[in-house]
């Protein structure tokens, strides 16, 4: 049977003693510490200014937001007006630098509050900002689209843009990624350097085309004077109708159908709208002659005049 040396008993036993002791004396030291009144003192101090940094910095970006807003609210009234879609870019684009940088200062000030030398770190966020640069060649490519995504005006934040397969409204346009929202309520998040093909469908006016159908045997002539006389009020209803839809005439015929086209220039992309919109004012008025030819043919049949005679 095997026994322990004394030697390697008696420094184990020094180990362990000289571990208890620098417990021990950790422990009076943070004692101490706590005990200490000028301890509370310096926490109290620091924490003032530390509340006081970040309100500063608070209120800063909410200064410097309302600076940018009066800023370009002048430029959108002075002579020389910016397109609406894109001060509303450059203002949401310009409140992402500011708080980014405030954001950043105010973490250094706090770092600084506690004697971290920030020597090191901001040699080193080079190094690395260095190495980002040179390694990713993506990350180049989408801010350098982004830049001139926002000040080409290739489209804006609230335009309707189609880029590549995903299809919606522009929510943000970053430096690094766009973020698209679908009418079904997904969000895309496309990094601009992948931008390529972009179909924008706020730039201009859109045009909502509809097909009437109406039976063979029926008055093409009469047709299109109702349709004419019940779309003319639209526009004064219906603030995304530019101007009074025009009723082109037949557009395709059959042995028991004549289709009769409808076009109405309307604001960018409410043409789906502005389509249902007029398929259902020309159904209610067929449905107005419906009945009052019901009641014409109920008064022949009981043999009242409709003329009064």
């Amino acid at each position: 049977m095997l026994m322990a040396e004394p030697a390697d008993t008696n420094m184990m036993e020094q180990n362990i003693e000289q571990t208890v002791g620098i417990f021990q004396k950790w422990q009076h030291q943070m004692m101490d510490w706590i005990t200490d009144p000028s301890t509370w003192e310096w926490l109290l101090i620091k924490s003032i200014r530390i509340v006081l940094i970040i309100l500063i910095s608070r209120i800063a970006i909410k200064v410097l937001f309302r600076m940018i807003d009066r800023t370009i609210s002048k430029k959108g009234r002075g002579s020389l007006t910016l397109n609406p879609r894109r001060l509303l870019t450059i203002v949401k684009l310009l409140k992402n630098v500011t708080s980014l940088t405030l954001n950043f200062t105010m973490i250094m000030f706090i770092l600084m509050e506690f004697n971290v030398n920030l020597a090191p770190l901001l040699a080193g966020a080079g190094v690395v900002t260095f190495a980002i640069g040179f390694g990713s060649q993506s990350l180049v490519k989408d801010v350098m689209t982004g830049f001139f995504i926002i000040f080409e005006d290739q489209f804006a934040v609230g335009d309707v843009v189609k880029v590549g397969q995903f299809q919606g409204t522009v929510e943000m346009i970053g430096l690094r990624s766009t973020r698209i929202r679908s009418w079904t309520g997904e969000i895309h998040i496309i990094p601009n350097g992948s931008i390529t093909d972009v179909t924008n469908y706020s730039i201009s006016n859109s045009l909502a085309v509809v097909d009437v159908v109406i039976a063979a045997d029926e008055d093409v002539d009469t047709a299109v004077q109702g349709m004419e006389k019940i779309l003319a009020a639209l526009p004064e209803h219906e603030p995304n109708v530019i101007r009074q839809p025009q009723v082109l005439g037949i557009q395709t015929m059959t042995r028991t159908e004549t289709t009769i086209r409808i076009i109405a220039e309307c604001k960018p992309f409410t043409q789906a709208q502005v389509s249902r919109l007029i398929n259902l004012e020309v159904r209610k008025s067929e449905h107005r002659k419906e009945e009052e030819a019901a009641v014409i043919e109920n008064y022949e049949g009981k043999g009242i005049s409709t003329n009064g005679t």
